[in-house]
């Protein structure tokens, strides 16, 4: 794909327009240039992620980024066709081959590599949490916002079509007045990453370490959290948490389990919960109004109707007469074609490029999630509630 100029104007007026397709500029690219990807951090996740990009029209991996050797070694071996390998990411940025870079490193890392590649005129899909600190998330939201590159937070479920829909009938007044949200995401193992060698510790189990991760709440909860705020166009007003290393003594630093509260405008909490020593329920994300509740998991989603199941009969979705399969202690399940929000999220990012459109998850979202990320942390290893800046989250966010 050849460079072309992309123009991203202006702030975010509202809430609402935080979540609407924008175009940013003038001219369309053609939709059958492909997009060479550079992947910077070949771990889990980076690693992860390139078999989807192979199976993306117009879209291909051309280069690989990590420090760790075999890791790189790794990553290029899923890559369909050639692929050039760096050990040092700020040496794939200058390759001027590669037109859009994902970022999938460790937690700490994001803010500056993603503006470092912003500002090497790389299109970017950055890896959830888009930043670690407040000052952090301020500097990388204010290059993106001066780029004239696409920047996609990776905040997959935005790009879920199954997700998109059950926003949609929420806020159709699908299920009433919203009250609550119960979110968990549970397992059962100690969360670490094999370490062929001691001195890889730290940089495989990073997640274990403060001074690179926020631990389960950066790395599992904040999609729950930016899903919370989708849903309600809103920041919580404070936090409070705890959370401690109570069941795996193996000297982590981050906690094993975590508990809290935000609270959102209106009267609305929402509570968050994550184990390592219990998988009991996995994923699951349940909103809940005054007339009904959805539950949702990874890719599958509920419908729970306030009231008798026999009052609900009949009809789903407006369609009488319909039969209604009952799930118990869920409810009428949502049947919704989609693709997995992983692949999803990259060809939106693909789209983003192609048409010059501001991505439904982008970087004042993204600065959502990570601005909540960062209040959970300071009121559990605080021991404190935490209220929201509103001058700083206008400062960033509009």
């Amino acid at each position: 794909m050849k460079r072309r100029d992309f123009i991203v104007k202006g702030g975010l007026a509202s809430s609402a327009a935080l979540y609407a397709p924008t175009v940013l500029g003038y001219g369309t690219p053609s939709a059958n240039e492909t997009i060479n990807v550079g992947v910077i951090g070949t771990g889990d996740r980076g690693g992860g992620l390139i078999p989807f990009i192979n199976q993306i029209p117009n879209m291909r991996v051309v280069a690989c980024s990590d420090i760790i050797p075999f890791r790189l070694s790794s990553g290029l071996s899923k890559v369909e066709g050639k692929a050039k390998g760096y050990e040092d990411y700020r040496k794939l940025l200058e390759d001027k081959n590669v037109d859009a870079v994902l970022v999938s490193t460790p937690f700490s890392t994001h803010s500056q590599i993603v503006t470092d590649a912003l500002k090497a005129g790389k299109h970017v899909y950055g890896e959830k949490t888009m930043a670690k600190g407040y000052d952090g998330i301020k500097s990388l939201v204010h290059t993106a916002e001066n780029s004239g590159t696409i920047f996609q937070a990776g905040h997959q479920y935005h790009s879920s079509r199954l997700y998109t829909h059950i926003v949609d009938e929420i806020k159709k007044g699908k299920i009433g007045k919203i009250t609550a949200f119960e979110c968990q995401w549970n397992r059962n193992n100690n969360w670490r990453r094999p370490v062929p060698d001691p001195k890889w510790e730290r940089m495989i189990n990073w997640r274990m370490y403060r001074e690179f991760s926020g631990g389960l709440l950066a790395e599992l909860c904040s999609h729950q959290l930016d899903f919370a705020n989708w849903v309600l166009g809103a920041m919580p007003e404070k936090v409070m948490g705890v959370g401690g290393i109570d069941y795996w003594k193996d000297g982590r630093e981050t906690f094993d389990n975590i508990h809290l509260i935000y609270s959102y405008p209106e009267g609305v909490r929402a509570s968050f919960t994550c184990l390592t020593s219990n998988a009991m329920g996995d994923y699951k994300v349940k909103v809940m109004g005054d007339k009904g509740a959805y539950i949702l998991d990874y890719v599958k989603a509920w419908y729970y109707p306030e009231g008798s199941f026999e009052k609900e009969v009949g009809e789903v979705d407006g369609v009488s007469g319909a039969t209604l399969n009952w799930d118990q202690g869920r409810g009428v399940p949502v049947n919704f074609d989609h693709e997995d929000p992983s692949k999803q999220a990259l060809i939106d990012f693909k789209d983003n490029i192609l048409n010059n459109t501001l991505p439904i998850s982008n970087a004042k979202t993204g600065a959502m999630a990570a601005l909540c990320v960062q209040m959970g942390l300071d009121a559990m290893y605080g021991n404190t509630i935490v209220e929201t800046d509103t001058k700083m989250v206008k400062e960033i966010v509009g």
